[in-house]
């Protein structure tokens, strides 16, 4: 995708939230996530490559000890469909017998989640919470679900905020969905 491309991606997307109703989530989330965290001294890790921004928002607003760490696994490789899971960074074994706090950019189908989750046990993680921006609405269940969530969105592809469309854009504000066609 070119320049011309991706900006005509952008123009023609539907903006779903903007940059300071996401400020507004980010400092709610916070402020939920200490409420049950600020004693557990947790490990938090963030989910590569997405994760990234909200993460770099959400951990100045977090004012108690934590220990920090990032993991990355992923099921799109830059494209809309999801595939099986690669993982690309494990996490470290400082997470047995810790609480864990995996801080990703979207709860899509709950696929990755699960296998983090499931990563995370099977290295002997204590209690394991989960907070994710952006939520999508599939009406349906999902086989993981997060402990904080900052908004739900549609069930369309969406971008911004951490989040990419074709590899792109995750410098973004604000929450998009790509035009439907």
């Amino acid at each position: 995708m070119n320049p011309v491309e991706a900006q005509r991606l952008l123009d023609e997307a539907d903006m779903l939230c903007p940059a300071d109703r996401v400020n507004e989530a980010v400092a709610r989330m916070a402020a939920e996530i200490t409420g049950r965290l600020e004693h557990a001294f947790p490990v938090v890790l963030s989910v590569m490559g997405g994760a990234a921004v909200f993460t770099g928002r959400l951990l100045p607003l977090l004012r108690f000890p934590l220990e920090f760490g990032a993991i990355e696994v992923t099921r799109y490789q830059n494209g809309t469909q999801g595939r099986d899971i690669a993982w690309r960074l494990a996490p470290r074994d400082n997470v047995r017998g810790r609480t864990v706090l995996v801080v990703d950019d979207i709860l899509d189908e709950g696929i990755t989640l699960a296998a983090i989750r499931d990563k995370l046990a099977d290295m002997g993680a204590g209690p394991v919470y989960a907070a994710v921006f952006a939520d999508k609405d599939l009406g349906r269940a999902k086989p993981a679900r997060a402990d904080f969530v900052g908004v739900t969105v549609p069930n369309r592809y969406v971008f911004g905020f951490g989040m990419d469309a074709y590899g792109l854009w995750r410098n973004l504000p604000a929450i998009y969905a790509l035009k439907e066609t």
